[in-house]
């Protein structure tokens, strides 16, 4: 039995290589999946814990719980504690460390890093041992600063060269004396790190005379962990906690892992979209070669074989199909891999220098996927041969599926899909993250139902393109009679095609919707021409409203400021606005009372109103966090949104009790409304700095639709890949269907259809086949954004559902096109049978 299967595998390279392609290109995805994010991780990790060579022990602020009327805090490090750290036995040297956001600007006048990664800190002393000089010297005064190796490379920055930059708002241009090397991940992530010396940068981040973390290094001999029972036993207890280096890396290592296992998961879910595609062409191609060799396992059973060596022979050639396809795929997935990572740095992304990393886990999975995979997907067509009695299958009595089995398929089928809507539609009533579980498992359902039912559904759907195929005459008739002759192979075919459709059209549906929401959330929350903020979302220094107060063309302005308070023994955020301004700046809908900020008077969004029982007139005491308590009246309530929320009070009233005053945005009127002239006048004013936007509604509308316009493209992109699978798998049954017609082809041509008619009427079979598979999905796609939105819906008050007829209209164009593309090669073989041989053709 294991010599026949080898020679059925040898004998049907050609009817296999489109399953080999299938598994192999699930597999290569998993594994190029791996392989990439494994590379990063590693790199990254690497280069982390090269970072922590200097830190044997670090000293952080521990902090202090909200109790009371007393707001939550951090305890300041002083450089009394650095002094008392660097005096500890076992201690050889303390560095006392500050950090904060430093936006520098490359010569073009761009934000380095995008803003997530740009760092600042300070240099210790004339020599520090964290970052090793390769130019230059250390900085001091507030006119000199250093910068990474890195940054100096990608800008073209030297010694010498003043640099524009800033740290919470105005631009300043200090001079770089020197430039260091670094193991930042951030920095070697695309980031960058500029120095300043130890007062400057406590001056520049507001903490004089404080330090964000003590790094202690022990001396030669002294563990870290008795270094860190030392600082233990010396410093205050319950004031700061100590923590050892190699813990520091771990930790590190242990958050970038974390970080890019989302991306690892994202990325396998698509991967499995595609291996879950590939099932079906797998099935589809073992079901045709059995249905093939019925005669020959016919016979078999006659002079021995068992149900099981039958079986056992299938899977046999999958097993061997399956290594086949999984050694290509990893072999694939690692040029996947090394593509990937050359692709980000070729798009501006620096990825961390380092190995290609293949680990024996990328390995086994690969190996055990692509096995697995096949083995399963051949199983079911192994067991089904098996069981048919060897009389009737060498009269071929077995072709057709009985009544029975199709009752019971489409009753199946009809409970599971059923089942899969009623929970969905629960799920829609069901608030946030609550629905987000039983919609996944009913979607679940819901496909599989649809699958079940596919054979059921194809004859109505395709039989409505019957008017249409008339057109084509004899040809057209023919397709229509094929694609509906075997129900079971032309559902298996769609439905490769549906799911990648469902999930495309599901969501875009949800993008388009969302994107409407937006829009609408801030045309009806925001009032004002601009809203200027960081480039990062960092605070804002005040001098930035104070400078934009004073350009002309202003006619109001608001900075928004945030500070934590206590409420009735809750930690409560409140949020200060010009209490002359904020009504005319927003557009806010008023609920209860008035829109009336001044003096004690505030107003409150409803969903905050209703959890602490207020109304409009109700008094309530409000701790600062310098610990003042003040009575305020609200004034109205107001419909909060994702953009304005909380409790506003008047800034002269907020801010004499913040310790650093800082603001969040500034929202501007002009006195000509917004306008590219409008814009340029208040850039001038910021000394066009790069780490401030300034934003209309428009742009913060098209922020926010940037990031869904990316995550659609990638999931295009991704699920491409179960397109290109679902295409294999329709040449596969188109070519697996000329074969077992070959003498059906040879009468039709014998009794006078030309080659243009057979071509004709393959490329329609697989067109209705595909447009058939493509109409279920954008079907599916819409049910599944719509319920989608209902459940975003109950946390988004302007989501409304918008339907892209023009993308719908696209999708199904390319389903056309995936089975006219599939035609191609099918039809053309179909067209070049030899008449009389294929009339003789068993």
């Amino acid at each position: 039995m294991f010599r026949t299967a080898l020679r059925n595998v040898l004998a049907h390279k050609a009817r296999l290589l489109m399953t080999v392609l299938a598994v192999m290109l699930g597999v290569a995805f998993v594994s190029g999946t791996l392989v990439f994010t494994n590379t990063i991780s590693d790199a990254l990790q690497n280069s982390s814990a090269k970072g922590f060579d200097h830190v044997d022990v670090a000293v952080t602020p521990e902090f202090q719980k909200a109790e009371g009327d007393k707001v939550g805090e951090e305890p300041e490090l002083t450089q009394a504690l650095v002094d008392d750290s660097a005096r500890v036995p076992g201690a050889a040297s303390a560095i006392g460390v500050v950090s904060g956001f430093t936006a520098v600007a490359d010569k073009d006048g761009d934000l380095i890093g995008d803003g997530w990664s740009t760092k600042g800190g300070n240099y210790w002393g004339e020599k520090d041992p964290r970052y090793p000089l390769t130019d230059g010297r250390a900085p001091k005064g507030e006119g000199e600063i250093l910068i990474d190796s890195k940054t100096a490379e990608r800008t073209g920055y030297g010694v010498g060269d003043t640099v524009r930059m800033s740290v919470d708002g105005p631009v300043i241009s200090p001079k770089v004396v020197g430039v260091f090397t670094t193991d930042d991940g951030g920095v070697a992530a695309g980031g960058s790190l500029t120095l300043f010396d130890t007062a400057t940068a406590q001056k520049v981040f507001g903490k004089a005379g404080t330090y964000d973390e003590i790094d202690v290094e022990a001396k030669a001999g002294v563990t870290q962990a008795a270094l860190k029972a030392e600082l233990d036993k010396a410093l205050p207890k319950g004031l700061v906690e100590t923590t050892t280096g190699e813990k520091l890396a771990d930790d590190q290592a242990e958050a970038i892992a974390a970080s890019m296992s989302g991306m690892k998961q994202g990325l396998l879910v698509f991967a499995g979209i595609a291996l879950f595609v590939g099932t079906f062409i797998i099935a589809n191609t073992f079901t045709m070669l059995v249905a093939q060799r019925t005669k020959e396992l016919a016979l078999m059973r006659a002079v021995g074989a068992s149900r099981r060596q039958v079986t056992r022979s299938v899977l046999i050639e999958a097993f061997v199909v399956g290594v086949v396809a999984a050694v290509t795929g990893l072999l694939a997935g690692i040029g996947i891999g090394a593509g990937m990572r050359a692709l980000m740095s070729s798009m501006g992304e620096v990825v961390p220098d380092g190995p290609l990393v293949v680990s024996t886990g990328t390995i086994v999975a690969a190996l055990a996927v692509g096995v697995l995979v096949t083995m399963l997907a051949a199983w079911l067509p192994g067991r089904r041969a098996a069981k048919i009695p060897p009389v009737a299958a060498m009269s071929s009595v077995h072709a057709k599926a009985t009544a029975k089995s199709l009752v019971l398929r489409n009753t199946l089928g009809a409970l599971v899909s059923a089942a899969g809507i009623a929970v969905v539609l629960a799920a829609t009533t069901m608030g946030g993250t609550d629905g987000q579980a039983p919609m996944g498992l009913g979607a679940v359902l819901l496909i599989i139902g649809v699958f079940i039912l596919t054979p059921l559904l194809s004859r109505p759907l395709i039989a409505a393109a019957a008017p249409v195929l008339r057109v084509f005459g004899v040809s057209g008739k023919l397709a229509r009679q094929n694609s509906v002759r075997n129900p079971r192979r032309t559902a298996a075919t769609a439905s490769a095609l549906m799911i990648g459709l469902t999930l495309i059209t599901g969501m875009t549906v949800m993008a388009g919707s969302l994107q409407k929401s937006i829009d609408k959330m801030a045309s009806a929350a925001i009032e004002a021409d601009y809203v200027v903020s960081m480039a990062n979302g960092n605070y804002l220094s005040p001098d930035v409203g104070e400078k934009l107060g004073g350009t002309d063309g202003v006619t109001a302005i608001s900075p928004l400021r945030n500070s934590a308070a206590r409420i009735d023994g809750d930690t409560e955020y409140l949020t200060g606005v010009n209490g002359s301004t904020i009504a005319g700046l927003t557009d806010l809908k008023v609920e209860q009372g008035a829109f009336e900020v001044g003096g004690a008077k505030v107003v409150v969004d409803g969903d905050t109103a209703k959890e602490n029982g207020w109304k409009a007139g109700s008094d309530f005491t409000v701790a600062y966090e310098d610990g003042e308590k003040q009575r305020l009246t609200v004034a109205g309530v107001y419909e909060g949104n994702d953009m304005l929320s909380g409790i506003m009070l008047d800034n002269s009233v907020l801010t004499p009790h913040m310790t650093d005053p800082v603001d969040m945005q500034v929202m501007v009127k002009m006195s000509d409304g917004a306008s590219s002239a409008a814009k340029d006048s208040l850039q001038q004013a910021l000394d066009t700095n790069p780490a401030i936007k300034i934003q209309d509604k428009k742009d913060i509308s098209n922020e926010v639709a940037k990031m869904f316009t990316m995550m659609l493209n990638m999931l295009y992109g991704l699920l491409a890949m179960a397109v290109i699978v679902a295409v294999l798998g329709v040449i596969n049954t188109l070519a697996m269907s000329v074969f077992e017609r070959s003498q059906e082809i040879g009468m039709l041509r014998a009794i006078g259809l030309d080659r243009k008619g057979i071509k004709r009427m393959v490329r329609l079979e697989s067109l209705v086949i595909s447009l058939f598979g493509g109409v279920l999905g954008i079907g599916l796609g819409v049910f599944f954004g719509w319920a989608a939105g209902e459940l975003m819906g109950s946390t988004i008050a302007t989501y409304e559902l918008v339907l892209p007829w023009g993308r719908m209209g696209v999708f199904l164009l390319l389903a056309a096109a995936v089975g006219v593309l599939a035609a191609l090669w099918p039809a053309r073989r179909a067209a070049r049978l030899n008449m009389l041989q294929a009339i003789k053709a068993e």
